[in-house]
């Protein structure tokens, strides 16, 4: 893994664990904590996208509200659809 991928997974990590909300916080959090690790460059292109989306808009998308538009309905978007975030037990 070059030197240049990790340090964008730790900015995108960061990015998604300091949205704004909280319930964003948690979300994309937890998410790039699960996905990041395993993503190629593409994906992060795609994931740093959905970042750049507004929390109410991401969240809507999340819990079924409205749809992603077509331009971001990538492999990315689809595993953030189907990510089910579960609190760590005490």
């Amino acid at each position: 893994m070059s030197d240049d991928l990790t340090t964008r997974r730790k900015r995108l990590t960061f990015r998604s664990w300091h949205r704004g909300t909280q319930e964003a916080d948690l979300l994309l959090g937890n998410f790039a904590d699960q996905h990041l690790p395993d993503m190629d460059s593409t994906q992060l292109d795609h994931f740093e996208v959905i970042l750049d989306q507004p929390d109410p808009v991401v969240y809507q998308w999340f819990t079924g509200e409205s749809q992603p538009p077509d331009h971001l309905n990538h492999d990315v978007m689809q595993l953030l659809l189907n990510f089910r975030y579960r609190p760590e037990k005490p």
